[in-house]
């Protein structure tokens, strides 16, 4: 499988390194997380990226995991809200960072789910997240990673209730809320005041496009011409891959599934040569890594994380629900309680581990090694255990965020 990232070298695994918390902080986790001891030994399906080979494959009528470039709405008319779809602390609109495709049997509400997740690219505002979220259940988190869950019958007005062939002949009803014309990920509720065409979900993201370019398409049409620019330039969920202003955008992947119990018969020579660092090597760099850490429990923590992500090294998603399910925590300080679970917004009932991301992502995308570069240790995804039903097409569901290192830790 072709991956496009480059190989890690010691210095990037060190940028992975993680340390404890204060002792008064570490003192309250043991406490709150005697019952959490135990790994999660259920079945987990991991997530790997590869180039689609057929770009129409991401397209919503088909239904795709996919990571970066723009989602593929389940629900392509109301899409989350203006305030929703903003970073809560820098105010800037959120970037796709990835969308799964998770339908559940137990009920006909849920027999189309997906569930979709932005974060804003500012490290700055990825470590106020990380205070946000220690916070014991304020009435208001700043957030700069957010994740909707949308959910649809088998009969419903997007789709058509056969499975789709396919084929490139499947096409889905209608169209959707125009989207902006500059990210091609949110609704574009603001309308250029010259042209009348071009759609934004936000002044920023217009004067970006008006900067880019836009300024002298506009200055080019004369009055007839634009009504015809109104009708045939606006961008619909109906879009096409490629078909937004924006270079900023994370490079898009289809996400390929696979269990993680079919890599344990796998001989380890293949688990090697797909390795990302020499066994020599890694064991150096864990042996290095695991004298940085303050405690016995990160040590084992860390260790534990290791041996299971090198069964499939190049996963970038574990995905596992249930009231039983647990994440893999790369250290045990810093980690979410079962206690500090908060409730639904929407039922006020429990929600339950269903994903986590893991840092290699940032490999595909491309980011930069750098002190500034956005990063995290894990991303954990929990989600309504009833996955209910609600007013809005789009339940923001929580996510925790833990990231990798002392100086990132929670003051």
């Amino acid at each position: 499988m072709e991956t496009g990232v480059k190989d890690y070298s010691l210095d990037d695994i060190k940028s992975l390194e993680i340390s404890s918390l204060d002792e008064d902080e570490e003192q309250t986790q043991e406490e709150d997380d005697n019952d959490d001891d135990d790994e999660d030994d259920g079945p987990v399906t991991l997530g790997f990226l590869e180039k689609p080979s057929n770009l129409y494959t991401l397209l919503r009528q088909y239904f795709p995991s996919k990571a970066g470039g723009v989602p593929a709405w389940l629900d392509p008319v109301d899409l989350p809200s203006e305030q929703s779809c903003l970073c809560d602390i820098c105010r800037e609109p959120l970037q796709f960072l990835l969308q799964v495709y998770a339908p559940l049997t137990n009920t006909e509400s849920t027999f189309h789910r997906t569930l979709f997740v932005f974060m804003c690219t500012s490290m700055t505002c990825l470590l106020q997240d990380q205070r946000e979220q220690w916070k014991r259940r304020p009435e208001k988190l700043y957030r700069s990673v957010k994740v909707f869950r949308s959910q649809l019958t088998r009969s419903n007005p997007f789709y058509s209730s056969d499975p789709p062939m396919h084929d490139k002949t499947d096409k889905p009803p209608g169209i959707g809320a125009a989207l902006c014309h500059w990210c091609g990920t949110w609704k574009g509720d603001k309308v250029c005041s010259s042209c009348k065409g071009a759609r934004y979900c936000s002044g920023k993201h217009q004067v970006m496009h008006w900067r880019s370019g836009h300024k002298i398409d506009c200055q080019r049409m004369n009055v007839p011409s634009r009504s015809s620019l109104s009708n045939n330039k606006t961008i619909s969920t109906e879009i096409k891959i490629g078909m937004f202003a924006s270079n900023a955008l994370w490079p898009e992947f289809e996400i390929i599934s696979e269990e993680e119990c079919e890599f344990d018969t796998e001989e380890s020579e293949c688990n090697q040569s797909n390795a990302l660092t020499s066994e020599g090597q890694k064991d150096e760099t864990i042996d290095s890594l695991s004298e940085n850490f303050k405690g016995d429990d990160d040590k084992r923590s860390w260790a534990s994380f290791q041996a299971r992500l090198a069964k499939a090294p190049e996963q970038v998603l574990r995905y596992s629900r249930g009231v039983e399910a647990k994440p893999l925590w790369p250290v045990s300080s810093g980690r979410l309680s079962n206690t500090d679970i908060p409730k639904c917004k929407y039922c006020d009932g429990p929600m339950c581990c269903e994903l986590q991301i893991l840092p290699q992502l940032l490999y595909y995308f491309g980011v930069k090694n750098e002190a500034d570069s956005l990063d995290w240790a894990t991303i954990v995804v929990y989600t309504c255990e009833g996955s209910c039903e609600a007013s809005v097409s789009y339940r923001e569901e929580f996510a925790w965020v833990q990231l990798p290192s002392l100086s990132h830790a929670v003051p």
